[in-house]
């Protein structure tokens, strides 16, 4: 099982220097990838809550999650680099491509790309998107992706996207093309994953929720003429440490050290293909230390 970790791109501790460090720091433990994600805005009056609370005060202080990725690109040599994830419906799809085939070249080749539909309605209405149409839109986006990635010259003709028959140069690195992951839950975004991407990315699923849904994708993988093994499961975990031990009740991922350490032997023991873990949202990390240290504790876990 591979094994990933967050960069701190957002909250107090995400800042210029930070973001070096943890990037080398996580060459030097071994790391097999880095990751970043993607928050627009912290409204002030909501129209969407966080799973029935209130936004994280980490998102208040976001970096551009492609911005950062290329930074941490020229500071590393090895390391993977993903995004978990963009939200497809904020991105024009050719602009896009460009963005991500650069960083593919740049990177030499280390790019990784997770892909999400969004949630928050107040960011949906700061980019035009249409939360009506974006499943469909998302099938002729990775559409176009796929064109521009491995035809030349490319073209595509859909209900949302217009792209002309032209020459885009430079291709990705990677043939043939960075790997496509979705997060994906219902029953539509599941088929879409199943017949387009490269690898399913859940966040904060148990151990039990992981074997069933990634049991139901392999039998939907299958019905739609593909391998499962080429379909990888990457699973994601918010992680928040406490000085305390939690009750048996205790949300997957929080806990002590130790009983964290019980978590990533149970994922362990189930085997995904990838475990990625983001610090950002724990009690006990503020700092650039407090990445590092908590980055260096996980390490020793696995």
């Amino acid at each position: 099982m591979k094994v990933g970790f967050f960069l701190p791109q957002m909250g107090p501790a995400a800042n210029v220097d930070s973001i070096v460090k943890v990037a080398k720091r996580a060459e030097e433990l071994k790391y097999d990838s880095l990751w970043v994600t993607e928050r627009l805005l912290y409204p002030t009056n909501p129209q969407t809550s966080y799973f029935g609370g209130p936004l994280p005060d980490p998102y208040k202080r976001v970096f551009d999650p492609l911005e950062t990725l290329t930074f941490a690109a020229a500071h590393t040599s090895r390391v993977t680099l993903g995004t978990s994830v963009l939200d497809i419906p904020f991105y024009n799809p050719v602009v896009l491509a460009r963005h991500l085939t650069t960083l593919d070249v740049l990177s030499r080749g280390r790019l990784r790309v997770g892909f999400g539909l969004g949630w928050s309605k107040d960011e949906y209405d700061a980019t035009g998107a249409n939360m009506k149409t974006r499943g469909k839109r998302a099938d002729e986006f990775i559409g176009v992706l796929r064109a521009i990635w491995t035809t030349d010259p490319a073209e595509f003709h859909g209900k949302y996207f217009q792209l002309p028959k032209s020459i885009i140069q430079p291709k990705p690195v990677q043939k043939p093309h960075p790997p496509i992951y979705l997060a994906a839950f219902s029953p539509g975004a599941m088929k879409r994953t199943a017949t387009l991407a490269d690898g399913w990315m859940p966040v904060g699923m148990t151990v039990e929720q992981l074997k069933s849904t990634s049991t139901q994708l392999r039998s939907i993988v299958k019905e739609v003429g593909r391998d499962p093994a080429n379909v990888k499961v990457i699973a994601r975990y918010n992680f928040a440490v406490t000085p305390q031990p939690q009750g048996k009740d205790r949300a997957f991922f929080s806990g002590t050290l130790a009983q964290i350490k019980e978590d990533v032997a149970a994922i362990k023991a189930y085997g995904p293909d990838e475990l990625i873990l983001d610090a950002t949202f724990s009690p006990d990390t503020h700092t650039e230390q407090d990445f590092l240290r908590n980055m260096e504790e996980i390490r020793k876990m696995l």
